[in-house]
């Protein structure tokens, strides 16, 4: 069976690891193309390189651009790849132009469509990568769903006979980087003379919290006064937004730094105080490494970690500051996002379906 993954961004990259170790398990070829959606180096060269994932076999280049034109140039590119590799299954991952563009040219040309991070649902219809994933899950063949609530959402579209619940291969990759990093300081910790649970970790990136300067001005000095120096992993749209904004990122006890290395950002998740985010991803990694979360949205796909009680959504201003500096809350013994193995059963769903 031949296997071709479709990938452009850093989270894809993450879930990409352990699908491709998979793949080579099952003795499944396996086909990766990079759509070049994310090109600065730490947030994609250095992915492939510490998460050990083969080199794309295909690189189409197509780097940023507006929606449309970005989905455009990735459909008109990956069409002669399909073409020419003609797969079994065209596998896609999470939410992004890549997922979308490739899912567009894999059903046009009637290869069989596997969605992977099917049937998560923000419900909030001003996110581009709502649009992307509901449009990828109705095109799909295969829809690999992370957890039961995902799932449901896909029976209630009327997809229940095309889903089969996988688990989350994200899971996979942060407990096999955390026995990695577990007992050594994070690199945040080195650079700025940090001790453990000194600093609490930020990421912002969404177009709904940085395209608007005065929300964004809100978000940042919210993170200024916090109890404890806040570190900003400073995401290129976040530059590019403060620099057309003329804002400064750096104020108060607030600390700008660099996008991190995957085992980096795990490491320094794990021993900070508390991470700060928008990202999807985040909210889930610092979930699966018992580090209380703040969520700047009206809303997260990841809703066990909000019910769970590891995660809390807030608005900039003081309901942000409460809530970063909120007490950690109990342990728990519930795993929403399966037991680290889903990409062998992501494999197997593959085989099983074909056959």
């Amino acid at each position: 069976m031949k296997v071709l993954s479709v990938v452009g961004a850093r989270p894809q990259f993450v879930k990409l690891a352990p699908i491709a170790k998979a793949m080579e398990k099952q003795g499944i070829e396996h086909i990766i193309v990079h759509t070049g959606q994310h090109y600065d180096p730490m947030l994609s060269d250095v992915f492939f390189r510490d998460l050990g994932i083969p080199a794309p076999d295909e690189h189409l280049g197509i780097g940023s651009g507006s929606h449309g034109e970005q989905t455009g140039r990735m459909l008109i590119a990956i069409e002669p790849v399909l073409q020419k590799c003609e797969p079994d299954w065209v596998l896609v991952y999470g939410d992004t132009n890549s997922t979308l563009a490739a899912a567009v040219a894999a059903v046009k040309l009637h290869l069989p469509l596997a969605h992977l991070e099917a049937g998560l649902r923000s419900f909030n219809r001003r996110m581009p990568e709502e649009h992307n994933r509901v449009l990828t899950d109705h095109a799909a063949d295969l829809l690999l769903a992370p957890t039961a609530v995902a799932a449901k959402h896909l029976s209630n579209e009327g997809l229940a006979k095309r889903t089969v619940v996988v688990g989350d291969v994200m899971t996979d990759v942060v407990l096999q980087v955390k026995e990695q990093v577990k007992n050594k300081p994070s690199p945040i910790m080195e650079e700025f003379g940090f001790h453990e649970g000194a600093y609490r970790l930020a990421t912002i990136h969404r177009p709904d919290n940085t395209d608007n300067k005065d929300r964004l001005e809100q978000i940042l000095d919210s993170l200024a006064h916090l109890d404890l120096p806040t570190v900003i992993l400073a995401h290129p749209r976040l530059v590019a937004k403060c620099k057309e904004h003329g804002i400064e990122l750096g104020r108060g006890n607030l600390l700008a730094h660099r996008p991190l290395a995957y085992p980096e950002l795990v490491a320094s998740t794990l021993h900070s105080a508390g991470v700060i985010t928008d990202s999807g991803g985040l909210q889930k990694e610092a979930f699966l490494l018992d580090t209380i979360c703040t969520t700047v949205r009206p809303e997260t796909e990841w809703v066990e970690t909000v019910e769970l009680g590891w995660n809390q959504l807030v608005e900039p201003g003081d309901a942000l500051v409460k809530a970063a500096q909120r007490p950690q809350p109990k342990a728990t013994n519930e795993t929403p996002y399966g037991d680290g193995y889903a990409a062998i059963a992501v494999a197997q769903a593959l085989q099983d379906w074909k056959n």
